[in-house]
Parts: C-alpha cells; structure tokens; sequence
C-alpha cells in the first residue's frame, strides 16, 4: 500500500496505524507527481490518496493511474465529509472515501471488500 497527503503528520500517522492493523505500507507521497511516480515504481495493491494535494487533486491523480492501465485501488481520502464532494466521488473509478477522522485499518479492510 502507498499512502499519498500532502502532510508529514498525516502520512506517518496513517502509515504506524496501517501497518499496525496488518497492512503493509511499502512507500508514501507528498503530491500528485510524486504519488505518480511512486504507484507506477511500486505497483501497490491499494492506495489511499487525499483529494487535496498542493499541484493537483486526488480524482486527477486517479485518472492518471486508470490512463496507466494501472489495477492499484484507490481509496480517496479528505478532512472534508463525502457530501463535501458533490457528484465527483460518483463513478470517478475509487474503491471508496474515508474521511481522515474515520480511518482506521478495519475502515479500510471493510470498504475494499465492499468495493
């Protein structure tokens, strides 16, 4: 799994509680660029990637990893609820949304075998 945010705090939080909760964190990203490079190097079975990142959001970041034929789920995250979002979670190709508040390692286990 990658962990994609554009905080530090954010990433390493989510990555000890992940990893914790069994799954295996094999690298992480501070923007859609990086995230990028990352998933393609990596080809991680999961991500879970902020919609909000400093030079470009989280559903352009997906839409990039879809072009790449890449099968990685994405599970997009924010500190903003779902609702937040409108229509743009409806159909945009991730496994899910968690908002960070939610996030925990059965959150995330739950909502990718819904998904």
């Amino acid at each position: 799994m990658v962990v994609v945010d554009d905080h530090a705090g954010f990433r390493t939080m989510a990555a000890v509680l992940l990893a914790a909760g069994g799954f295996r964190v094999l690298g992480e990203a501070a923007t859609g660029a990086d995230a990028l490079i990352v998933i393609a190097a990596l080809a991680p079975d999961v991500v879970l990637l902020d919609v909000e990142l400093p030079d470009t959001d989280g559903f352009a970041v997906l839409r990039s990893v879809r072009a790449a034929g890449l099968t990685t789920r994405v599970v997009l995250c924010s500190v903003r609820a779902a609702a937040d979002y409108g229509t743009k979670l409806d159909g945009c190709g991730a496994a899910g949304f968690l908002t960070k508040s939610a996030l925990t390692a059965q959150a995330l286990r739950s909502l990718l075998r819904a998904g």
